[in-house]
């Protein structure tokens, strides 16, 4: 099953590893696993990933949180933080520490 999430992406994956640990069970870990795998026919993998990737900055770990993600369009509101190295956006109304005294 960790193959399959490997496919989709890191978060997914990561995912699954803390649905595993957080089951007193691993019956009911393999269960909440396939039912997120089987969301990828109607959402996609890329989507099934920014949802991973939500919940896991949320502590989510259930089937249940993963669908209702998808469901309200949470995954795409999931915005990833800009890298350091980034430029910094120029625009004629960001003024800068230059402008503060």
């Amino acid at each position: 099953m960790l193959r399959e999430a490997r496919k989709i992406g890191p978060a997914t994956t990561a995912l699954f590893e803390a649905i595993m640990k957080a089951k007193p069970h691993p019956e009911q870990g393999f269960r909440s696993c396939l039912g997120i795998l089987s969301l990828v026919k109607s959402y996609g993998p890329d989507r099934i990933e920014a949802a991973a990737t939500r919940a896991n900055d949320i502590g989510a770990k259930t089937y249940g949180s993963i669908k209702s993600i998808l469901q309200n369009g949470l995954d795409r509101a999931y915005a990833p933080t800009r890298a350091a190295h980034a430029r910094p956006i120029q625009h004629a109304n960001i003024r800068g520490r230059g402008y503060y005294h």
